[in-house]
């Protein structure tokens, strides 16, 4: 998984640095030789590549590619400023041509679907082939880009990090660098060839104030360090004290940074510049859209101190302002700040709406993975009883629903109920997919730490319906500092995933008929079946979940279920098995670079608990950051599952209907339904149950003569 190659591949949507037009390459060519002292305002979060890869993030060849960018003759020097501006360019052409490219194939897809000759077929193999080694140049250009970025973020040496540690402090600043050692502890390995970085020392632990420092390191970035403490800081720090650490350095160093850009004060002026919007950037949602203290101490800050002395200042709160737009909505997303990159938003929406048909288009041709027909429509049923349940689901994971689709089908009384079983096993299962996807692309990585201290445990039926989120137990297992905000949407997802898991086990046994109930349960085995096969092991989970409530699995339906159907079964036992073995399964390999993936967030959950386990501190009070380095890459998947979404065209009258039914059925009790339907007991067939009888009666006869 750490090989070069692997990061050399990494999706184009996750770099989202596409240059929009020649006048964005003017314009930031210009901003090198105007403001030589001021960072560039271009997105300073490092990705969820830069936790998972680590050092291993840029491969020899991107070293090799830097080395020579820039350089029209052997014996120029190198210019960084030139290197910016050819790369710049050298992306902005391959993007128009691969953009062109992918439109050209659209249209021939098209055609071929209109049966205009065989001249189209024999053309599409070639060109896809075209399409990506065009897309694989884009992506290796985009790493480039990155690491040029990475590489220039007024890092200091290591030996520098006591300066930073004191620097926002009013005592000297002379401080020797033997002081290190009691702030950071490392350890010596061996170095992958092409890694032209001077140290040989990985870092292992480190006390609180020594963690931070380090983010000033030359290397932090490149060595994913940055993006692994915004995920982890938590364990050993609030979030007050990492943003008062920052706000000093830059109170301490702001007057002093633009003298010379050489000088420790500037580097570590403009570094936490760089720290801090990339904590903006990528945890604005878990961390000051629930803390408004802490965005309003942020913002009072920059009002005051930053924005009357440094252009950076107003970015910065512009940068606020579109995160907290941002967070009204309901996906994740990461955006560059750029302004002259968010005049091409919607070009890149386009491009990036048909490069996933394109991967779709070629994981059906390169993957023999065949999607479960559905089963036919089934003769006219019944009408459905109304049950006394809850009619909507909670708000947090399924906010403003009557306002998302027609008042028609928001509500459930007012519609003619459609039947599941009239419709297909993919239908479903896409739409359920697509529900799904809604509520996991809200989580964060964060979400998923600490979770021991919600109250998850192993069993997540049982766990989520005894625990409430105004109701929490902090006491025991909370491994965050006590003062430390903690998300909770978490539980929002885990209660979402039992709704539906209690919704699959309530259709079955309020079937009214052992004919209906078999075919319902066929159904629902054939759409898990098709969710993990389109690799959605949420739903797939969940159904397995409802499947194996006590009630269903002892209903007589099973036993005339057939058998091909009924060895899904086990085939869902099998997955969850496969889930549950190693923590990142679903990282293996390069399908999940091309295919769009949801994990079981308890799944994942149990993952990162287990992690969580054992001490997060050595004898000398320093916090293991290899522990918390595993954990930050475990939980990076997250974003990395979000940034290739699925692209099924939307049903919202089975959307509707679907969320109406999990919404009906979500706080049902299954076995007071189940004891209402005859269905759902062993009948003794009539004949049989009158010979008893009768013999019954011979044989008190006898005894009476």
């Amino acid at each position: 998984l750490q090989s070069n190659d692997c990061c050399v591949g990494t999706d184009f949507a996750e770099e989202n640095m596409e240059p929009g037009e020649e006048s964005m390459i003017k314009t930031a060519e210009n901003s090198y030789l105007a403001s030589p002292n001021l960072p560039d305002f271009h997105s300073c979060n490092p990705g969820w590549s830069s936790a998972f890869y680590g050092a291993d993030c840029f491969g020899s060849e991107v070293y090799s590619y830097v080395k020579n960018l820039g350089k029209q003759k052997s014996s120029e020097s190198q210019n960084i400023d030139a290197k910016k501006v050819e790369l710049e360019q050298l992306l902005m052409i391959e993007t128009k041509n691969y953009r062109k490219t992918i439109k050209f194939y659209q249209k021939l897809l098209q055609k071929e679907r209109r049966n205009k000759g065989p001249e189209i077929k024999s053309m599409l193999p070639k060109l896809r082939g075209q399409l990506q080694e065009m897309k694989s140049k884009v992506q290796f250009l985009e790493l480039v880009k990155k690491y040029i970025m990475y590489a220039e973020q007024w890092g200091v040496e290591s030996c520098v990090l006591p300066t930073v540690v004191h620097n926002g402090r009013t005592d000297t600043l002379d401080v020797a660098p033997t002081e290190e050692p009691s702030l950071l502890v490392y350890y010596n390995t061996v170095k992958h060839q092409g890694n032209n970085q001077n140290g040989i020392r990985d870092l292992q632990a480190g006390t609180p104030l020594g963690l931070m420092a380090y983010l000033y390191s030359r290397n932090a970035f490149l060595e994913g360090y940055v993006q692994q403490f915004l995920y982890t800081f938590r364990y050993f720090c609030t979030q007050e004290e990492f943003l008062q650490f920052l706000l000093e350095r830059i109170s301490s160093t702001l007057s002093s940074a633009s003298l010379d850009p050489s000088t420790s004060f500037t580097k570590i002026c403009n570094r936490s510049f760089y720290i801090l919007q990339a904590w903006i950037e990528d945890c604005y949602s878990v961390d000051f859209a629930t803390n408004t203290d802490l965005l309003y101490t942020l913002k009072e800050f920059i009002s005051s101190k930053v924005a009357p002395l440094n252009g950076y200042g107003e970015r910065l709160l512009s940068l606020l302002e579109d995160a907290s737009a941002r967070k009204s909505g309901s996906a994740y997303h990461c955006s560059s700040m750029d302004k002259c990159e968010e005049e091409g938003e919607e070009d890149r929406k386009a491009l990036h709406s048909l490069c996933k048909k394109l991967s779709e288009d070629v994981s059906r041709k390169n993957f023999n993975w065949k999607l479960s027909k559905g089963m036919g429509p089934i003769a006219h049923h019944q009408r459905e009883r109304l049950y006394g349940i809850s009619s909507v689901l909670p708000k947090p994971c399924y906010h403003s629903f009557t306002e998302e689709f027609p008042v028609s089908f928001a509500k459930a009384d007012e519609v003619e109920p459609y039947l599941l079983t009239e419709y297909s096993v993919q239908q479903l299962c896409c739409q359920l997919t697509l529900l799904q996807q809604e509520v996991f692309h809200k989580c964060h990585p964060v979400h998923f730490l600490n979770s021991r201290a919600l109250g998850v445990k192993d069993k997540c039926v049982a766990a989520q319906k005894a625990v409430s989120t105004e109701a929490v137990s902090l006491k025991v297992c909370n491994l965050f500092l006590s003062k430390c905000v903690q998300d909770q949407y978490l539980l929002q997802l885990l209660r979402n995933a039992d709704s539906i898991s209690t919704w699959v086990a309530a259709e079955i046994v309020t079937c009214h008929t052992s004919k209906l109930q078999v075919s319902l349960l066929s159904k629902f085995l054939l759409i898990a079946k098709s969710c993990y096969e389109q690799r959605n092991f949420a739903t797939a989970m969940q159904i397995l979940a409802g499947l194996e409530n006590l009630i269903v699995r002892q209903l007589p339906a099973w036993k005339i279920l057939p058998a091909k159907v009924a060895e899904i079964m086990e085939e869902l036992k099998a997955v969850e098995v496969f889930l549950k073995s190693d923590s990142l399964c679903l990282m293996e390999g390069e399908r999940f670079k091309t295919h769009p993936t949801i994990p079981s967030a308890h799944v994942l959950a149990m993952h990162v608990q287990q992690l969580e386990t054992g001490g997060f501190t050595m004898t000398n009070g320093a916090h293991k950051w290899t522990k918390l380095r595993n954990i930050a890459k475990v939980v990076s998947q997250v974003h990395a599952f979000q940034e290739n979404p699925y692209t099924f065209t939307p049903d919202f009258k089975l959307q509707s209907y679907l969320r109406q039914r999990i919404t009906r059925f979500k706080d049902a009790d299954i076995s007071a339904l189940a004891a209402d339907n005859c269905a759902n007991f062993h009948q003794i067939p009539a004949e049989k149950h009158s010979r008893k009888i009768q013999d019954t009666l011979r044989r008190m006869k006898a005894t009476f003569q």
